[in-house]
């Protein structure tokens, strides 16, 4: 419950919705309400995690914690790689064109479209 309220949450927390756009609540009550749409990918499940807590490999995650290491979006389009740039704008990951990605079932497509979002480079 006190994660749920919005001045615990923050803002780095990527609010999704489901088709009907009801807000998906985490819960961890039967595999929770979004972990299911996953299936045994762990890559897939590793990459939606990080994305949705927003402490993936990005430059602006690099910004807060390694402000030694490059923070420029490799694209070289934007100053800042931020996980909203990844999702709406970076040339690089334009393999699902469905703006719409705050909707669960798009954003776990554009997570299969596009394999390296959210995935550090030595990934296997």
């Amino acid at each position: 419950m006190t994660f749920q309220a919005s001045d615990h949450k923050d803002q780095q927390f990527l609010d999704l919705v489901d088709d009907n756009d009801n807000p998906i609540k985490l819960s961890y009550i039967n595999g929770g309400l979004w972990l299911k749409f996953i299936g045994y990918s762990n890559s897939l499940c590793t990459r939606m995690t990080r994305a949705i807590v927003n402490h993936a490999p990005t430059g602006e995650y690099r910004l807060w914690f390694f402000l030694k290491e490059e923070f420029k979006c490799p694209c070289s389009c934007y100053s800042i790689e931020s996980r909203c740039y990844i999702l709406y704008e970076c040339q690089r990951f334009n393999n699902y064109w469905n703006l719409r990605r705050d909707l669960l079932s798009h954003f776990i497509l554009f997570l299969e479209f596009n394999s390296s979002a959210f995935a550090f480079n030595n990934a296997i």
